[in-house]
């Protein structure tokens, strides 16, 4: 009999999923915290159709996250009326996919998929991203 129980486990769930990400943005720099304002955080299993087809995705397995909003980099510092929060979506079961094929952790790959999400709302480059992940570890 193996040490681990794997029989016993199951995958992550979405409240599973939720607390990981919360982690992750609190281990961002308190300053970039800062500046992320009201940016809601959503976990979901797949992108909706409606994302897979805007983006003209085949698979919902090829988007592990999203920022939906006006970023800052694009004038969406203030809210104007009528307007929905900036949110950034994060895909338990693509995550989960891209997680069993490498060698990450899933901590590691949630992290990445909020920084990144994140990153866009701020117009910011790879580099930038690659940073605040080094700093955040």
């Amino acid at each position: 009999m193996s040490a681990t129980p794997w029989g016993a486990r199951a995958a992550p769930s979405i409240r599973d999923f939720e607390m990981m990400a919360q982690e992750a943005y609190d281990e961002l720099p308190a300053d970039f915290r800062a500046l992320c304002g009201e940016v809601l955080i959503q976990v979901e299993d797949f992108p909706s159709e409606e994302v897979l087809d805007s983006m003209e995705l085949e698979s919902p397995f090829e988007l592990l996250g999203l920022f939906q909003g006006i970023g800052l980099a694009q004038g969406g510092a203030l809210t104007q009326t009528g307007q929905m929060p900036n949110m950034v979506f994060i895909y338990r079961r693509p995550i989960l996919d891209y997680w069993a094929e490498h060698e990450e952790t899933l901590g590691a790959v949630v992290s990445h998929v909020l920084i990144h999400e994140i990153g866009h709302h701020f117009g910011l480059s790879d580099d930038d991203m690659e940073a605040l992940e080094r700093e955040a570890d």
